[in-house]
């Protein structure tokens, strides 16, 4: 029988420095928001490396609020590589207006906002006859925008876990030069590599947070503790039952003869046209409760979005043709 081996003292140096290093790698170990955020960081950066003109998309709604997060993360004490941009429908909640020209002057962002109202008297976006909502009006609006300042990326918010056409999406999401997106036509990213390669018109639209969920959109908002609108609390509101949801009472939204306003209690979940954004009766005043509230859901977050519901390609047929 052989005798064992003796270890010398050159090899139980590096036995103990390969413990030191598992040590300090495991004491680096990411939860799972922390691995989130890093992903979406890394495609931040990638988006600033590899475009000369990328913009964010900046609503103030809550995946944006996460987005401007993360590229104060990727670009701080720097100031931020890109303007932010919203297309304003004019059916905005007042309220969320209000907090994206706030938060972008705290900022000090460049906010860039283009209106419908000004799209539609240029006669760049033309309203169908008795069409109400303005969420169609936005595509032309935003591919004027992008044409005006020469924009060859977007940065969004949008997260695959929303509806089924956005389940489609890619981190870099092609666009041809009419600004259209083909779900069949994406170009793969496999081992996290993204190609920005652009011809002349061409654009590309960037969703960092693509793998995020409205859960882990909401835990980082408390771990961040990050501002968010008023309306996403709850709050009383007069409301009317239409189409199987609460439907905010205002001057774009008035009742019907037939119908009962009554005031409730309610919150929204996700933020559109003030028109088509259903509100949802809830007691949560705090971040702590709306996760609690979003953990015992069955119904998606869209699932109140009443231009959703119109159609299941909806969401689908309007990215095609140059949506967010």
């Amino acid at each position: 029988m052989r005798p064992a081996r003796r270890v010398g003292k050159k090899s139980r140096q590096r036995l103990s420095n390969a413990g030191k290093i598992a040590a300090l790698m495991s004491s680096y170990h990411l939860d799972h928001l922390q691995h989130l955020e890093t992903e979406a960081i890394h495609i931040m950066r990638e988006v600033a490396g590899e475009f000369e003109r990328p913009a964010l998309l900046f609503s103030g709604g809550k995946d944006s609020i996460c987005l401007l997060r993360l590229a104060e993360k990727a670009f701080r004490p720097s100031d931020l590589p890109m303007p932010l941009l919203n297309v304003d429908t004019g059916h905005h909640f007042p309220e969320l207006n209000e907090f994206r020209d706030r938060r972008a002057k705290q900022l000090g962002g460049k906010l860039i906002v283009r209106t419908v109202e000004d799209a539609i008297a240029k006669g760049i976006a033309q309203p169908a006859p008795g069409e109400i909502s303005r969420n169609r009006l936005q595509i032309p609006t935003l591919l004027a925008a992008i044409e005006e300042f020469r924009f060859d990326c977007c940065i969004g918010g949008a997260r695959r876990d929303e509806e089924k056409a956005r389940a489609k999406e890619r981190f870099f999401s092609f666009r041809d030069s009419f600004g259209q997106w083909d779900p069949k036509n994406q170009r793969p990213e496999i081992w996290n590599l993204y190609n920005g390669r652009l011809n002349q018109g061409e654009n590309m639209r960037v969703f960092p947070i693509s793998n995020w969920t409205e859960m882990d959109v909401w835990e980082y908002i408390q771990r961040e503790n990050l501002e968010v609108p008023s309306i996403y609390f709850s709050h009383k509101r007069p409301c009317v039952r239409r189409g199987g949801q609460w439907l905010p009472v205002n001057a774009l939204v008035p009742p019907k003869a037939h119908e009962e306003v009554r005031e409730l209690v309610v919150r929204v979940r996700t933020i559109g046209d003030i028109i088509s954004t259903g509100c949802v009766e809830s007691p949560a005043t705090t971040t702590g409760d709306i996760i609690a509230e979003i953990a015992a859901a069955r119904v998606t977050e869209r699932g109140s979005r009443a231009d959703d519901k119109s159609s299941e390609a909806a969401m689908e047929d309007r990215k095609k043709a140059g949506y967010f």
